[in-house]
């Protein structure tokens, strides 16, 4: 007997190196699963990534974007849609996720939405529009003579929250937001402020994947030595040498990009490159931390059974 579902939404989240990827996969082809047995009436599942930097093409190892093998023939969207030379912002994500909502509904399939990008999220799922805010050239030139530090600080005074959860060394963000907080005189919208009554689906599960600090420490070492090893230098010298991407530039993608990019312009070396990585990856994990725990929504799980258990009885099955 077939349960007729109304929109529901699955989201898969939790900190860098938590394995995200690979459970939503799992997710997918479980339901596939089901309803091959008849369980109920939805063709499957899609998932919609929100990583602010696997928007952007030719940023593969770095980013931990998943292959077309690792995919298992689920059907993916928001990757590779942007230029890595261009900025895309959190409003562009929130239109073109849209979109990919709507076909996935169209289809009568589930969405799930995975990632780690806590603002990607919250813009998609609570329907809040985010400005368009054009560059600020006056305002922008008075803000690069600043020092990074001074950036942060001022960063901390009007918004603590978006201090919070941003890469304090990212000056090109760090501008970004002041630029966005200045111009429209708001802070980021919190999700605690935000009006229930936008989000369109009748139903949202929240499912995050749960780490020890120990446990997430080795995960980030483990999988850094796997990606230094499937060529994530080499990745980072064809996005500088041959798409022409400045060391600036690779410098704001963050983590990965940057450091590799220092120690490629000799700035650091081999060992104080991983070290650092290891430490500012960790950093990371924490700031997306602290970003979710916020939302009292979030089922906290640290097994693949359990989370199947969860989605069974949020589907009625």
């Amino acid at each position: 007997m077939f349960i007729r579902l109304p929109h529901k939404l699955i989201v898969i989240l939790g900190p860098t190196a938590s394995g995200k990827s690979e459970l939503a996969v799992k997710l997918a082809l479980q339901l596939s699963s089901w309803q091959a047995k008849k369980l109920y009436e939805i063709n499957g599942a899609e998932i919609i990534s929100a990583d602010s930097r696997q928007v952007y093409k030719g940023l593969n190892i770095g980013s931990g974007k998943i292959t077309k093998k690792e995919m298992k023939n689920v059907p993916h969207h928001l990757l590779d849609v942007a230029s890595p030379k261009k900025t895309f912002t959190v409003s562009q994500y929130q239109k073109l996720a849209k979109k990919a909502l709507k076909k996935i509904i169209k289809k009568n399939k589930l969405p799930v939405i995975c990632g780690g990008t806590g603002l990607y999220i919250d813009a998609l799922i609570y329907g809040k529009e985010f400005p368009e805010v054009p560059p600020q050239l006056k305002l922008r030139k008075k803000l690069e003579k600043k020092s990074t530090e001074k950036l942060f600080k001022q960063l901390q005074k009007l918004d603590l929250r978006r201090a919070q959860n941003i890469d304090k060394h990212n000056r090109r963000r760090l501008i970004r937001a002041l630029e966005i907080i200045i111009t429209t005189k708001k802070p980021v919208p919190n999700i605690a402020t935000i009006d229930s009554s936008n989000i369109s689906f009748a139903h949202i599960l929240k499912i995050g994947i749960k780490k020890s600090p120990e446990k997430l420490k080795k995960l980030i070492a483990k999988r850094l030595k796997k990606r230094l090893k499937q060529g994530l230098i080499k990745e980072v010298k064809n996005l500088h040498y041959k798409q022409n991407l400045s060391w600036q530039r690779l410098d704001n993608f963050g983590l990965e990009y940057r450091y590799i990019s220092r120690y490629l312009a000799g700035l650091i070396s081999k060992t104080e490159m991983i070290q650092t990585l290891e430490n500012e990856i960790y950093r990371y994990a924490k700031r997306q931390m602290t970003w979710f725990k916020k939302d009292k929504n979030i089922i906290w799980i640290n097994s693949l059974q359990k989370a199947f258990s969860i989605i069974r009885d949020w589907l009625g099955l």
